[in-house]
């Protein structure tokens, strides 16, 4: 049984009479263990797809099954618990608690776990070791450069080890030094750990890395790519080949 499956998916935003599909009967699965990347033109559905996968939107019909349990039914304290205990969230604008060192923002999901405090800094300090992090975890975000932010907030979304990791825009305030260190901790993740990631991109570069790619057009699948046995030049140029059917930009150069 795949790990997350999206099941004919729709979203309408708008009144009855102005009404807009932002998803039009999407469905696709996601096994476990896979690093799956999602791109598009702006507006074609991608960010709507993964606010709905996180939970953070409803959909408006379809389901979405994750570890077969049906995301799109739970509501209060259920749905409150499926977000804390199955999914883990990486943002383009790092969201850390300005107030909070870096231990204290990756220990922040544990603690509202009522996890036991040994237990906690053993996994916190894991979590840190494996995105190169461990330097900082005393610092305030402010004392922080772009790229150490962003990888602790990928050890605040792994640290409570979730069944998937969504991430939107990861690299997007990053510079390429920063980005390529980040994606290569979470391809890390992926093969060491065995981590499920979901990343939303507009970057041909960031999408390199993944192991399939999801294109979205106006709501639907447009197309898809598995990386196979490719590497990552050859598959960075097969997804270019995508990106200029779909008239988007191609993203940065390798």
């Amino acid at each position: 049984m795949p790990l997350l499956s999206v099941r004919q998916v729709e979203k309408y935003y708008g009144s009855r009479s102005s009404l807009t599909k932002a998803l039009d009967s999407i469905s696709f699965d996601v096994e476990a263990g896979e690093f799956v990347a999602v791109m598009g033109p702006s507006g074609s559905g991608k960010t709507t797809l993964l606010n709905c996968v996180s939970t953070i939107d409803r959909v408006t019909s379809g389901r979405i099954l994750l570890d077969g349990e049906d995301a799109t039914a739970l509501r209060g304290a259920d749905l409150n618990r499926f977000r804390r205990d199955r999914l883990g969230f990486i943002f383009q604008d790092f969201s850390l608690l300005d107030t909070l060192t870096a231990y204290e923002n990756i220990a922040l999901p544990l603690s509202i776990r009522k996890t036991p405090s040994e237990r906690i800094d053993e996994a916190v300090r894991t979590a840190a070791e494996q995105l190169d992090i461990t330097d900082v975890l005393s610092k305030f975000p402010w004392q922080m450069s772009g790229g150490q932010k962003q990888r602790v907030a990928a050890a605040r979304a792994i640290v409570t080890e979730p069944k998937l990791i969504l991430a939107d825009e990861p690299t997007g305030a990053l510079d390429s030094r920063s980005a390529k260190m980040l994606l290569e901790r979470l391809c890390f993740l992926n093969a060491e750990r065995g981590a499920t990631i979901m990343m939303v991109t507009h970057d041909s570069l960031t999408a390199s890395y993944a192991s399939r790619v999801l294109f979205i057009k106006d709501g639907k699948l447009f197309h898809e790519l598995n990386r196979g046995g490719d590497g990552r030049r050859e598959f960075f140029d097969r997804i270019i080949d995508v990106i200029t059917l779909l008239g988007g930009e191609a993203g940065r150069a390798l």
